[in-house]
């Protein structure tokens, strides 16, 4: 929506999309943390949007900011494909007006089941892109859904398909092999030197959120015209 200069629209509600595995990690620490970076997104009234699944790190996001602000703070987007693997036993219940099982929303939120992986990929990254300041996406550890989720929203971000940060939350050096990679990238003349910073890095996730609120977007982007995609 636009407003004009005299206009007092409330500025639209920050949404972050989190990427995470479906596992809890061996690391205490990984949960810990995931269940921090929920807490925290609920008290700053931040929306999430995630990939829908109930266990591991995406279901303690999930039900973190549930049972603090409600099932209307968590928008999980999950294909049908992966129903049957992301989920526990609340799935056992309860359907939606498609047929299709579904977690308790008052423990997980609002869930959307949908075909593909593109469409759950473009319908989370539309609801970031629509979403009000400190909006973007914060990448836990995972495995290689997670790894792949992150490298094309920094790829979209590099070739200006959308300017919200994105961000690791490296915890534990999880992502150590991950930002060594960029800097061989630019060393080697693979990835420009000012797109070196498209992801950010925090080790918790305070510091998570101020980097998404404070993100800069780089100079060295490719300025595409990609109309309404």
């Amino acid at each position: 929506m636009t407003s004009g200069p005299n206009s007092n629209a409330t500025p639209a509600q920050a949404k972050i999309c989190v990427y995470c595995g479906s596992s809890p990690g061996k690391n205490p620490a990984y949960l810990k943390a995931a269940q921090e970076l929920g807490r925290l997104m609920a008290e700053n009234n931040i929306a999430l949007v995630y990939g829908g699944g109930t266990v591991g790190l995406m279901g303690e996001v999930a039900k973190t900011i549930v049972s603090i602000n409600g099932p209307d703070a968590v928008h999980g987007i999950i294909p049908e494909a992966l129903v049957k693997w992301e989920r526990d036993g609340t799935y056992s219940s309860t359907k939606d007006a498609n047929g299709y099982h579904v977690p308790e929303e008052q423990v997980y939120g609002r869930t959307t089941v949908v075909k593909d992986m593109h469409t759950r990929k473009q319908m989370m990254a539309r609801e970031v892109i629509e979403g009000g300041p400190g909006s973007g996406f914060i990448a836990l550890p995972g495995g290689y859904g997670t790894m792949e989720e992150l490298l094309e929203t920094a790829t979209w971000n590099q070739l200006g398909i959308h300017n919200k940060g994105v961000c690791l939350l490296n915890i534990n050096g999880f992502y150590n092999g991950l930002t060594d990679w960029i800097k061989t990238a630019v060393d080697e003349g693979f990835v420009k030197a000012g797109n070196a910073d498209i992801l950010v890095t925090a080790t918790d996730a305070e510091g998570a959120l101020k980097a998404l609120r404070e993100y800069k977007v780089s100079d060295a982007r490719y300025g595409l015209d990609w109309g309404n995609e």
